[in-house]
């Protein structure tokens, strides 16, 4: 089980996975994002027309950035920067604005490299949409670099409805985040591992499998498996080896 959404098209390294070693993969994800309401917005006193600059870090916070500025009737201005984590997010916010006419920048995936952009900017007034898991690397990371931002929780991470596999049992449970692992006690409080293999995305993920005493089969990346279907395919090796 991948606790992600099912991979779109035909081709996908999860694919090839499963036709190479004739495994079944289900993709179920475990977490789902639901955005605050106006309510919530104003309670955290954030006043957006002060804004001059949006500092990105995914799709989700473009897509509820807007939506909340749309709900509280508030005219994006033509002025505004955008600072965002990556050129793939950079490209999804022409879904909002006219690219060429925006003043947009973006890193390559690390909020060191995007903070060392924003120093270019630092009398601007930088707001960092997020949720309510947000990763504890990027307003330290900003802070660290001496930009001052003000940070607003737009949407939040919250457990999906797992119950119709309480009775599936699977040789493997894939996660990305440790809201995929509190997700899983949510559904599950009992949950035993047994014979279940755990493998886990990241170092954030692999903390919060040890943190609920799980026993942590599989981490990726590392040096011998950069992607975690590389590591998945380590793990299938080994197990094959001893069979």
């Amino acid at each position: 089980m991948v606790s992600q959404p099912k991979p779109e098209g035909e081709k996908s390294p999860y694919f090839d996975l499963a036709t190479k070693y004739k495994l079944k993969i289900d993709f179920r994800p475990f977490i789902k994002v639901e955005g605050v309401d106006v309510k919530d917005f104003r309670s955290q006193r954030i006043n957006l027309p002060e804004q001059t600059a949006i500092i990105f870090t995914s799709k989700v916070a473009v897509d509820h950035f807007f939506r909340i500025s749309r709900e509280t009737r508030f005219d994006v201005p033509d002025s505004m920067k955008y600072f965002c984590i990556s050129e793939a997010v950079a490209l999804y916010l022409q879904k909002y604005v006219s690219y060429r006419k925006r003043k947009i920048f973006f890193a390559r995936q690390t909020i060191l490299e995007l903070s060392e952009l924003m120093k270019k900017h630092k009398t601007e007034k930088y707001l960092l949409p997020c949720t309510d898991i947000l990763r504890d690397n990027i307003p330290v990371t900003l802070e660290e670099q001496g930009i001052s931002f003000s940070k607003v929780i737009l949407y939040r991470t919250v457990a999906s409805d797992l119950s119709d596999l309480e009775d599936v049992y699977y040789d493997i449970l894939v996660f990305f985040s440790p809201g995929g692992i509190k997700s899983l006690f949510k559904n599950f409080p009992d949950f035993k591992q047994n014979n279940t293999a755990i493998a886990a995305f990241g170092p954030t993920t692999a903390s919060a499998v040890i943190k609920h005493d799980l026993r942590l089969d599989v981490h990726a990346p590392h040096p011998k498996a950069p992607s975690m279907v590389a590591a998945l395919e380590l793990f299938i090796k080994e197990q094959l080896k001893k069979k």
